[in-house]
């Protein structure tokens, strides 16, 4: 599992970007590049990493299931996921 802290600053860069989302669109569609460039560092999202909802894993994420790799088998084989089961062929 990631340190708190590198989860609090993820969380802290989403309300950020959540909080510029208009003024950053507004600004690029006006093509006001100096103003964007006085806008705060994680107000871009960009600077956001996805990482698995549960234990904060930054590689191995499945985009579908907002989880990491681990986490996704371990669900998967509890029968947690819905329409997801093991292959045999």
């Amino acid at each position: 599992m990631s340190r708190n802290s590198i989860l609090a600053r993820q969380r802290k860069r989403e309300k950020m970007v959540a909080k510029f989302a208009e003024k950053r669109a507004a600004l690029k569609a006006a093509g006001d590049y100096e103003a964007l460039d006085k806008l705060p560092k994680n107000a871009s999202p960009v600077r956001l990493k996805n990482r698995c909802q549960i234990t904060g894993r930054p590689k191995g994420y499945m985009r579908q299931f907002a989880l990491g790799r681990v986490m996704f088998r371990d669900m998967a084989l509890e029968g947690k996921l819905p329409g997801v089961k093991k292959a045999s062929w």
